[in-house]
């Protein structure tokens, strides 16, 4: 018997409520129903995230520095979507759950962008609907899933990944992602440059920058 199979949904509740923030803890040989049962343990109110591929389980608990990412790059791609005039739906971290797959993870944020109206109004049930069109992932620390395989194997057409300095860009093709340079969901002009100059501007004062991001798409708009 594993270590993993050894310990109980309230250690692991337990572990989990002693993470230092974004550190990781990982499980192998987990169930589907193990996993199910540990997400029941942990329930809805909670800081940790939780990722599940094929019997390995994450959990990961988020620095303040990770959930600012987050938060600004949501911002960032709101003020997109609204000047542009597009549809979303956000869908924050929401347990994307693939038990046919063995596969489930709670995302930093995910949006339905082109495939927004097939859920607008309604509760996305994946059994039904498609996955969400646009992922993103804050990894600051490295982390021991393969989240290519996650979300390639969830068929998520686009990956954004950001690890505090860098964002990588990834467009599913074939079956596997493929890194680009530029976001196949928003127009060329929009380069990664600008989410570095929004992210920077952000911590000297989040308005400000967002009056400037969004002055400049319309700027970019009009010409």
């Amino acid at each position: 018997m594993t270590v993993a199979e050894k310990m109980t949904p309230k250690m692991v509740e337990d572990t989990a409520n002693l993470l230092p923030a974004e550190q990781r803890v990982v499980f192998h040989d987990i169930s589907w129903q193990g996993y199910e049962t540990i997400l029941e343990v942990l329930g809805d109110n909670r800081s940790s995230r939780l990722i599940y591929h094929q019997g390995t389980l994450e959990i990961m608990m988020p620095l303040e520095p990770h959930e600012a990412a987050t938060l600004m790059i949501e911002r960032f791609i709101s003020n997109l979507v609204f000047e542009l005039g597009m549809k979303i739906k956000t869908m924050g971290s929401t347990t994307l759950k693939f038990p046919e797959l063995a596969t489930s993870s709670e995302p930093d944020d995910c949006y339905y962008i082109q495939n927004q109206p097939l859920v607008a109004g309604k509760k996305v049930d994946l059994k039904v609907d498609p996955p969400p069109d646009l992922i993103v992932e804050v990894d600051i620390t490295d982390t021991n899933i393969d989240k290519f395989k996650v979300y390639a194997t969830m068929g998520v057409p686009e990956f954004w990944r950001y690890n505090g300095e860098v964002l990588r860009i990834y467009q599913l093709q074939d079956g596997q992602y493929v890194e680009v340079e530029k976001s196949p969901t928003f127009p060329t002009w929009v380069e990664k440059t600008k989410l570095y100059e929004f992210l920077q501007a952000c911590e000297m004062d989040e308005m400000e920058a967002q009056r400037n991001l969004q002055a400049w798409i319309r700027e970019k708009i009009a010409s």
